[in-house]
């Protein structure tokens, strides 16, 4: 039984909703038939009326010209002369014209032989028997073959718009030139409408009566407007489609237009009336019936909305619940109790949002413990790359040291050519552990620029006798152009843009050279490094500056480096706030250019000679030493006693410490690993042992970290900083400029002897 209720309530809905629709459409079927009927009805007695005011204009404007026709037949009349002579007769007829008729400027008579007999005007002075031939005027010769004459409309002076008008009589031809600019009181009296118009164009589409005078006296050409050709069509049977009742007006307004011609003249005479303002009335009238029809719809609305209401409320419940259990509340729970299948539905939402939560809740346990497990994997990544980047380091350090012992003391030509091979050995593992380094540097953010003004030509001598001795080895050109301009930028890391940029051309050119240039351009300047490689693909060329990307390198020849150094030249391009821009053609080669701020000019350093020999600064030098590696300790001992310093060595804090209480006399500079055994870093011994001894110690910490963290802390200590492995040549720079005093001991420096 309350199945069959339930059942015969849902029919009893479906029934209402069908009776709502019927009524709908029919009260919109009844409601947009009669708008449309009323819309064409509408139109046809609006374009009638449009059409009755063109004729109504045009008859006008035919009476008005045929007016002016007659006063000139007027002229030509015979008379009995029983005064003047013929001539000066016709003259006196002529001024009384010219008094009766404004619109006619000026009238001469012209005899058969085309001969001008006599000329009256307003507008310049008149002759008598001036002989002027005006045979080969369009007028006379037109009107000796037809009566009357009716010219095309031109300009006098560019301004007023004219028309000719001649007629033949018995002593000749009389021409008068007719202004029509006093047809703007007719047209102007002719109104369609609140805003509607009428106008008037001649052969071509050319305006000659407008309300508005301006636009006739600038020659307004109408031609390519759709109504003005219509109409100019005499006798076309497309002007009667009821398509072109409705047009754009020059301004491409909407407007309602009708036309008619003037046979006579080959003119016609349009009438516009805004379609807004013509459909006004029709408009309401549509709105009206709008209104009543929505009514109706509201009616026929309301009622089925007494009938749904019941079945809605509880959809609303339903729709209202599934939000909040989508929306992440999955304690929420539907309440329906219409004992329907509403009713089921909502016991399903429940159901399934327990479900859901004893999922999430699960679910959320699970990545809480792998995010942990992720979190412990990626700082025991870390430790270890710090670790064995470190541990790396620390042997290459070494091995470099010794191998520049190895080379001053070599003397037989093998012994000397296998020194120079592990040299270049080292020389190409530092290189890949300087780019790593260069990396770390830029994810730290320790990179500080900073900007002065330098003459470029003294970077370009530098990277010259940098790449000369591998380009001579290449069997490849090196050509270096002169520039004697200078620029803004930081000289350090604009060298080591340049420096990868030079290098990167070497690895990848086979023949001919490399070309490193500059130019001026506006306030900047273009530094240009062009190379005969090996080209650059198009579809490669954002890929070459991602880091570890090599092409034409799958094998990855380590003599190739690493794929860091173009990613390391852009980085540090935009780190400076400079232009990179890449031209390159597979098989001819590639043009890199770094645009910088030009600078004022700088006088360029007469170059310092460097000294003959190491122990020019360094001989006598007291030198401490603290490393915890006893190769590194060992290799830095020699090498320094070959640079004729004492060195004083210690393993660690308290060793140095404890040698420093021993020592006759303190270091004259201190060379620290940062990393020490213990809690102290090379930083904090250093600090101890300024303190310790009561002297600002000149001191270089030395350091194979990595971190991000251990870098920002070097860097802000104030001390010089030299990476592992480092270079003996850059480790004897260093010690040379602390024991000179060019650099205050303890004061913050830019950046370290390396990038």
């Amino acid at each position: 039984m309350a199945t069959w209720h339930g059942l015969g309530g849902r029919l009893h809905r479906k029934y209402a909703v069908y009776f709502v629709a019927l009524v709908t459409l029919a009260l919109l079927a009844s409601g947009l038939s009669g708008m449309y009927f009323s819309h064409r009805d509408n139109v046809a007695t609006l374009v009638t009326l449009q059409r009755e005011k063109a004729a109504a204009a045009a008859y006008k404007i035919e009476q008005y010209v045929k007016e002016i026709e007659r006063q000139v037949g007027w002229t030509s009349l015979p008379r009995v002369v029983t005064g003047p002579s013929p001539l000066e007769q016709r003259r006196l007829d002529y001024l009384r014209l010219l008094r009766q008729a404004p619109a006619i400027t000026e009238i001469a008579l012209i005899d058969p032989s085309g001969q001008e007999r006599l000329l009256v005007s307003r507008l310049a002075m008149d002759s008598i028997e001036s002989g002027k031939d005006r045979s080969r005027l369009p007028a006379f010769r037109e009107a000796e073959r037809d009566r009357t004459y009716f010219g095309p409309v031109y300009f006098r002076k560019e301004t007023e718009p004219y028309m000719t008008v001649a007629m033949v009589d018995d002593a000749g031809v009389t021409v008068a030139e007719v202004n029509l600019k006093f047809m703007w009181d007719v047209v102007s009296g002719i109104r369609a409408g609140r805003t509607g118009y009428a106008y008037v164009v001649g052969p071509g589409g050319r305006l000659i009566s407008h309300p508005d005078i301006s636009l006739v006296l600038k020659k307004t050409d109408l031609g390519s407007l759709r109504q003005v050709r219509a109409a100019l069509s005499a006798g076309n049977p497309v002007t009667e489609r009821p398509d072109l009742h409705v047009a754009e007006n020059r301004g491409g307004q909407p407007v309602l237009v009708a036309h008619a011609p003037i046979p006579s003249l080959g003119w016609a005479v349009l009438v516009e009336q805004p379609l807004t303002e013509a459909l006004a009335p029709l408009y309401g009238s549509m709105l009206r019936t709008a209104l009543l029809l929505l009514a109706g719809l509201v009616l026929a609305a309301g009622a089925s909305f007494v009938l749904a209401r019941r079945m809605v409320e509880p959809i609303r419940a339903l729709q209202a619940g599934a939000d909040r259990i989508g929306a992440g509340r999955l304690d929420h729970r539907i309440e329906v109790h219409t004992g329907d299948e509403l009713e089921d539905l909502a016991t399903q939402f429940n159901r399934m949002a327990d479900q859901l939560r004893e999922s999430y809740a699960h679910l959320e346990r699970k990545v809480e413990e792998r995010t942990e497990q992720l979190a412990r994997a990626n700082e025991a990544k870390s430790r270890f790359l710090a670790a064995a980047s470190h541990d790396l380091r620390q042997p290459m350090h070494a091995l470099g040291l010794f191998v520049a012992q190895l080379r001053d003391t070599a003397r037989s030509p093998d012994t000397l050519e296998l020194v120079e091979q592990a040299q270049s050995a080292v020389s190409a593992l530092r290189q890949l552990l300087d780019a790593i380094l260069d990396v770390s540097k830029l994810d730290a953010g320790v990179l500080r620029p900073s900007r002065t003004e330098f003459a470029i030509g003294s970077l370009f001598d530098r990277l010259r006798a940098s790449f000369a001795p591998e380009f001579a080895r290449k069997g490849l050109r090196l050509r270096v152009a002169p520039c004697r301009l200078s620029v803004r930028s930081d000289p350090v890391l604009l060298e080591r843009i340049l420096l990868n940029l030079v290098s990167n051309a070497l690895r990848y050119t086979e023949r001919g050279g490399v070309l490193l240039g500059c130019r001026r351009s506006g306030a900047q300047v273009r530094i240009e490094v062009w190379d005969s490689g090996v080209g650059i693909p198009r579809d490669k060329r954002r890929e070459i500056f991602r880091e570890f990307v090599q092409l034409g390198n799958p094998e990855r020849d380590r003599g190739k480096g690493l794929g860091l150094g173009l990613a390391i030249v852009d980085r540090l391009v935009r780190l400076l706030g400079h232009r990179l821009e890449l031209r390159s053609e597979p098989g001819r080669g590639s043009v890199f250019a770094v645009t910088v701020e030009r600078g004022a000019a700088v006088r360029t350093a007469a170059p310092v000679p460097a000294p003959a020999c190491a122990s020019d600064r360094l001989g006598g030098a007291l030198v401490m030493i603290v490393d915890d590696d006893m190769l590194v300790r060992a290799a830095m001992t020699g090498l320094l006693s070959r640079w004729g310093c004492h060195v004083i060595v210690a393993g660690g804090s308290d060793e140095a410490v404890e040698r420093l209480a021993r020592s006759e006399r303190f270091p004259d500079v201190i060379v620290c690993d940062y990393r020490l055994p213990g809690t102290e870093s090379g930083i904090g011994l250093v600090q101890r042992l300024r303190v310790l001894s009561g002297l600002e110690i000149p001191a270089v910490i030395v350091t194979g970290d990595t971190a991000p963290e251990r870098l920002k802390e070097a860097l802000a200590s104030g001390f010089a900083i030299l990476h592992k492995p480092v270079q003996p040549e850059r480790l004897r720079d260093a010690l040379h400029i602390l024991l000179a005093g060019d650099v205050t001991p303890g004061a913050p420096r830019a950046a370290a002897p390396s990038v």
